[in-house]
Order: C-alpha cells, then structure tokens, then sequence
C-alpha cells in the first residue's frame, strides 16, 4: 500500500502546455488543488477575462 501523505494546498500556482492543452493547478486553502484542462481558445478567454477584472483594480 502507498504511504499517506497530506495533500497541502502549499505551493505555487502553475499552467503548463501539455500537447494541445494548457494544465492549470491552483492551490486550495482548506488544501490539495485545483487542477483544470483548458483548450488553447479556454486560455485566451480567460486570460481576457482575467485581464478585465484585474485593470480596473490596479488604476
């Protein structure tokens, strides 16, 4: 049997391309991760997405 480890949310967010899709993890505070498949089109939705919510804030 494999050893138990605690999955701990610790760690960087990450998004790596893997073949035709990028891999996004983000870390959860109550632990683990998130782990989404995102489509090249998915991405850049929500980077603009993204992008939006984020230039009003930093005026």
């Amino acid at each position: 049997m494999a050893a138990m480890k605690p999955r701990t949310g610790d760690g960087p967010m990450e998004c790596t391309k893997e073949n035709r899709h990028f891999v996004m993890r983000v870390p959860l505070e109550g632990g683990g991760r998130l782990v989404v498949e995102l489509s090249i089109a998915e991405a850049n939705e929500l980077a603009e997405t993204l992008t939006a919510a984020v230039l009003p804030v930093a005026k």
